[in-house]
C-alpha cells in the first residue's frame, strides 16, 4: 500500500508502484522503440538473455511512453529500450522508474548494471 503513488507529469496523472528494486515482481521491461529496422529482433534477444537472471517483461505494443507507464503501474524499476543507437553503437537506453532519468548503457554491461541496482 505504501508503494502506491500518483504523480502529475506534463498534465497527466502517472500511477506508480514504487517497490524497492529487490522486491519488485518484474525487474526490467524490454522494449524495441519501433517494430522495424531489426529493433524487435535485438530486443527479443536481449530479453531472453536478461531472463536468465532477472524477471523481465517484453512489450512492443503501443507508443513507448505508454509502455513505460504500464511498467510504472506494475512497479518495474527499469525500462530498457532498444533504439537506433543500439543498432549502431551497441548501447541501450535504461529508464529509471522513480526519477525517469535515462542512461545509455553498453549492451554487454547491462546485466551487471541491473545486478548492481537490484
Amino acid at each position: 500500500m505504501d508503494a502506491y503513488r500518483e504523480e502529475e507529469v506534463e498534465g497527466e496523472t502517472r500511477v506508480v508502484l514504487g517497490f524497492h528494486p529487490s522486491i519488485a515482481p518484474i525487474k526490467a521491461g524490454v522494449f524495441p522503440l519501433v517494430k522495424k529496422d531489426g529493433m524487435p529482433e535485438v530486443a527479443d534477444r536481449l530479453y531472453h538473455e536478461l531472463r536468465k537472471e532477472f524477471t523481465c517483461f517484453y512489450d512492443d505494443s503501443g507508443a513507448i511512453g505508454r509502455r513505460y507507464r504500464r511498467m510504472d503501474e506494475a512497479g518495474t524499476p527499469f525500462g530498457v529500450t532498444v533504439d537506433g543507437e543500439t543498432l549502431t553503437g551497441q548501447t541501450v537506453t535504461v529508464r529509471h522508474r522513480d526519477s525517469m532519468i535515462q542512461d545509455r548503457i553498453a549492451v554487454d554491461q547491462l546485466a551487471g548494471y541491473l545486478r548492481e541496482r537490484v
